[in-house]
């Protein structure tokens, strides 16, 4: 199904004097202008393109590839305000993306980087900016495991440290005690999970001294695994003292190792205990 705001694969309908028409599914036939259309394409071939509407309000296509789509976050600059409806910014492409008063946590001002969420409008089913982050972070329990690499966002700073964005999904904290140097308001960065506290909050870390320590561990799981059959009868619920005498570490520090299997999708879960995906 076709998706306004994101990028679509679609194939090459049909040729007209502005360009071809592109077989948007649910969206009907939509037109990629002549100048956006690859040198290689022909009717048939399928084409990677985002969905947008024009300055006229009618759903086109491009070949360019915008700086954030719908339900990601970026730090996008202000270009100009418009005293009447809102702030517009850079996303890549022709037409601006527009950033209303009321997404606006306070007034911006042209040459300003502000930090957003892409959304469509629910009042006029137009793509839009929204500065209010808060309303947009995903509220499902996070899956992440200690170590595990992520991208961030800087979104804020506070007394602490940098409140951040983690993989256009959850916020987390990156404290300030443990940097060696200063962020930026917007700066995109790789970090690791530090820790998931009990109330669900997310601390980060900048280096991977912790994801380093848990690598010797993920291997030798893995080759106790294989050297049994691709099968052990070890998981999260094993009794710790049961986890100590077989691999010499803590049950922290042994579901941090399989969290990173899981992850890489090397194993799976299964009744009481853990299978190679690929045995």
């Amino acid at each position: 199904m076709a998706q306004v705001g994101k990028q679509n694969r679609l194939n090459l309908l049909r040729e007209s004097p502005q360009g071809i028409y592109l077989d948007a599914e649910n969206l009907g036939e939509i037109l990629l202008p002549r100048r956006l259309i690859p040198d290689w394409a022909k009717i048939g071939d399928v084409v990677d393109t985002f969905l947008y509407r024009d300055s006229e309000d009618r759903l086109i296509a491009t070949t360019k590839s915008p700086k954030v789509q719908v339900g990601q976050f970026a730090c996008l600059k202000v270009l100009e305000v418009n005293d009447r409806i809102g702030a517009f910014l850079d996303w890549g492409l022709e037409k601006d993306l527009l950033l209303p008063f009321r997404e606006q946590k306070t007034n911006v001002r042209p040459g300003q980087k502000v930090v957003v969420f892409a959304m469509i409008d629910d009042h006029n089913d137009r793509l839009v900016a929204s500065a209010r982050l808060n309303r947009h972070w995903n509220q499902s329990e996070p899956d992440y495991q200690a170590g595990d690499p992520v991208r961030l966002l800087v979104a804020e700073e506070t007394p602490m440290g940098y409140r951040t964005i983690i993989e256009n999904r959850h916020t987390g904290l990156l404290y300030k005690s443990e940097l060696s140097e200063p962020l930026e308001y917007g700066q995109s960065l790789q970090g690791f999970i530090k820790e998931i506290r009990p109330d669900g909050k997310i601390d980060l870390r900048r280096d991977a001294a912790g994801y380093r320590r848990v690598l010797p561990l993920v291997e030798d799981i893995f080759d106790k695994l294989t050297d049994d059959g691709g099968f052990i009868p070890f998981n999260d619920k094993t009794d710790p003292e049961v986890i100590r005498q077989t691999f010499g570490v803590s049950k922290k520090a042994f579901k941090q190792a399989i969290g990173s299997l899981y992850k890489q999708r090397r194993i799976a879960f299964k009744g009481d205990g853990i299978i190679l995906t690929k045995f």
